[in-house]
């Protein structure tokens, strides 16, 4: 007889409490349910997320139902460190409209040391909380996010 499956509020708390274990940063439910709201029920095209005042908690700093990419980069400070999960669509030849979850760490240089750190050191906490990601994209200026960028990334083997 196998066991039961837990409950998904169980299976969230238990990734917020493993989450906060390994970095001292927690992940706020607000993120994990955007997060949902997106993957699911397409009710945004992105989330931006940052840390809260005081660095201890990761928060929900922006959802957007618009589909322009430029306005998703528009909405990434120029100086300060942010993580993003964007519903990128793109098609590929005769294969159709694809989508791919793409996981964005924003950490520009112009960002102060200290965020930078902490921003980096925490990326892992709420990567790991957002299950179904597709594919990761790291970037410090504009270019490195750019759309043909992304696209060369989550086109690859699709």
């Amino acid at each position: 007889m196998s066991s039961p499956v837990p409950p998904s509020s169980v299976v969230a708390d238990r990734l917020l409490d493993y989450a906060k274990a390994t970095s001292g940063v927690a992940v706020n439910q607000a993120c994990l349910d955007q997060y949902q709201e997106l993957k699911l029920k397409k009710q945004h095209k992105y989330v931006i997320y940052k840390l809260n005042p005081n660095m201890t908690e990761i928060i929900v700093d922006k959802s957007s139902k618009d589909t322009d990419y430029e306005t998703f980069l528009g909405d990434l400070p120029v100086d300060e460190p942010r993580w993003a999960v964007y519903d990128f669509e793109y098609s590929k030849g005769d294969a159709g409209k694809r989508n791919k979850l793409v996981f964005y760490s924003w950490n520009p240089d112009g960002a102060k040391i200290k965020q930078k750190m902490v921003y980096a050191s925490s990326r892992d906490t709420l990567r790991k909380a957002l299950v179904g990601i597709a594919a990761e994209i790291q970037g410090t200026d504009l270019d490195e996010v750019g759309h043909d960028t992304v696209f060369d990334r989550v086109s690859k083997g699709a």
